[in-house]
């Protein structure tokens, strides 16, 4: 992108000891986001990295220059590194806001079609059909969308998917109703956005990888109880 060009996108990364991984992610992204031919701005958000993420990160911000931007902060944990980069995001020019993970779970081969899709919808979310991360972990996010669509009386499917493209417009209005302190921000968010009025809808069937390297900084029993504890919270997400 040259500096002079307004970015169209904001990709939000948030990034937490992923040294083994975070290279070979935004190598397999770029080109992609590149061929699309949108103006892009990667917003890559360090969590507190106890490894050398954030070393590897500054070196792809030099490397990339208008296209890599390092936001170094305290660990706060994945669900306000979202938040932050979502706050960020807002601020600037961009009018679309695209949030992935960064363990290669998220393929950007899919990344043209919910593009594809932005004169049509104001929200398109990935909608994992099939998993290589391993059937507890489905299991885990298909309960969670259950009951999260039965506590917050709307259908949120897969409410937890990381993979999603907003508008910027409709993330400004959804945040307002999410507490700034709310841990599991994806969830709280799309409950948010799932009570706004009249936004279009869009699916993009994919199939969410296993992590590409590395060891996940969150286990099965962690996530159960925060997927606990989360429930008792979404009564806070404004209607």
């Amino acid at each position: 992108m040259e500096p002079s060009a307004q970015p169209e996108l904001v990709i939000v990364m948030p990034i937490y000891n992923e040294a083994a991984n975070i290279s070979d992610v935004i190598a397999e992204w770029l080109p992609v986001l590149e061929k699309t031919g949108v103006r892009f701005e990667m917003l890559t958000i360090n969590d507190g990295s106890k490894d050398s993420t954030l070393e590897i990160l500054n070196s792809l911000a030099e490397k990339y220059p208008g296209k890599i931007t390092v936001l170094n902060k305290q660990n706060s944990g994945h669900g306000r590194s979202c938040r932050q980069g979502y706050e960020w995001a807002l601020k600037g020019p961009a009018q679309w806001v695209l949030q992935i993970d960064s363990d290669g779970q998220c393929n950007p081969e899919y990344f043209p079609t919910f593009w594809s899709q932005t004169a049509e919808a104001d929200c398109i979310f990935g909608s994992r059909t099939t998993r290589g991360d391993g059937y507890a972990r489905k299991i885990i996010s298909k309960t969670c969308g259950v009951l999260s669509s039965l506590v917050a009386g709307v259908n949120v499917q897969d409410a937890n998917v990381p993979y999603r493209l907003m508008r910027k417009t409709a993330l400004a209005e959804a945040l307002t109703k999410v507490p700034a302190d709310f841990d599991v921000q994806n969830i709280a968010l799309t409950v948010a956005l799932k009570r706004c009025p009249n936004l279009r809808w869009k699916y993009v069937p994919i199939h969410f990888r296993n992590r590409q390297g590395g060891v996940n900084s969150i286990d099965l029993p962690k996530i159960a109880r925060m997927g606990l504890a989360m429930l008792k919270e979404l009564r806070r997400v404004k209607p």
